[in-house]
């Protein structure tokens, strides 16, 4: 069984947030779609280990905040790659509470939504929330962030408790050069550089700066392997 087809189901990128009393927290995910426009409802999909999804129960309200193709990476590792449990992950980010106090972000997003959860569906890893939209607004005029998109070009990778996450099938390549970030999945390709952190394309991984991180999650250049 080739699990590489899932690939071929098309996917967006959202940060989705919800509220526990004053606490607020979000996370990315991919899996989110609308239902029915009358009334407006959406479903999105949510491991249960993860804290977004405690606060989802306790509230009963979500927002989703759907990510511009221009997004840094940097937005994504922030809510993608950490716990709520250990960072606030809102720290140095710009956003706002909407009318169901959940957080909405603002920047590097094309619009924000706002639910009510009307029913909850057990999916074994996850849970699936159903929503009725109680407020939506656009920010922002531009192309959505695809999974395809982060993926193929933005070589950004995608953490286990992610719906879409497959184990990677180890792949010869004649170009060994590439390197990839022990922690999150993302690959340093020398070809491409890292032009969102000052990084020209054609500069080898040895000759990265000392201080140079993983554009997802911020680890350090000793955290990366190369590419087999």
């Amino acid at each position: 069984m080739d699990l590489k087809a899932l690939h071929k189901i098309s996917y967006g990128l959202y940060i989705i947030t919800s509220k526990k009393g004053q606490q607020i927290n979000g996370q990315i995910a991919n899996t989110v779609f609308q239902i029915s426009s009358d009334p407006a409802t959406v479903a999105v999909s949510i491991n249960k280990q993860n804290l977004t999804n405690e606060f989802i129960r306790e509230s009963k309200v979500f927002g989703v905040s759907i990510l511009a193709q221009e997004a840094p990476l940097s937005l994504i590792g922030q809510f993608g790659f950490k716990s709520g449990r250990e960072v606030d992950k809102f720290k140095d980010i710009n956003y706002k509470t909407g009318t169901s106090g959940v957080p909405c972000i603002t920047e590097h997003v094309l619009a924000c939504l706002e639910a009510e959860v009307i029913h909850q569906v057990d999916a074994g890893t996850h849970h699936i929330f159903i929503g009725r939209i109680t407020n939506a607004e656009v920010l922002l005029e531009g192309i959505p962030m695809t999974y395809a998109y982060y993926h193929q070009i933005k070589r950004g990778s995608v953490p286990k408790t992610a719906p879409a996450y497959v184990p990677k099938q180890i792949e010869r390549k004649a170009n060994m050069n590439n390197y990839v970030c022990n922690v999150c999945g993302y690959v340093y390709d020398p070809a491409q550089g890292d032009p969102e952190n000052g990084i020209a394309p054609n500069t080898p991984f040895d000759k990265l700066p000392d201080d140079w991180t993983c554009p997802v999650c911020g680890v350090g250049k000793d955290e990366f392997s190369p590419e087999s």
